[in-house]
């Protein structure tokens, strides 16, 4: 099954890059924008999408620091998250 998983910084983390994009958008024109995170979307194919969870404290976020949704192509559009 193909999962989707979205990885973005926890509240009150640095997001040095999301600061970055917030302070260059009005710059290029585009203001009134606020609250800027950057993250990234992870997407695998899994025999066993149960165990993505596993895999995202494991490996592919640093749960610290950081949050995630998973979200199965076909599901819901209810993206599952362990917070």
């Amino acid at each position: 099954m193909r999962v989707q998983v979205l990885i973005r910084p926890k509240a009150g983390i640095l997001d040095p890059q999301g600061q970055t994009v917030e302070r260059a958008l009005p710059a290029l024109g585009f203001e009134g924008v606020t609250g800027v995170h950057v993250g990234r979307l992870i997407e695998l194919d899994a025999e066993d999408p149960s165990r993505v969870p596993e895999m995202c404290e494991a490996l592919l976020a640093n749960p610290l620091i950081e949050d995630y949704e998973i979200v199965e192509e076909g599901a819901p559009d209810a993206p599952r998250s362990p917070s």
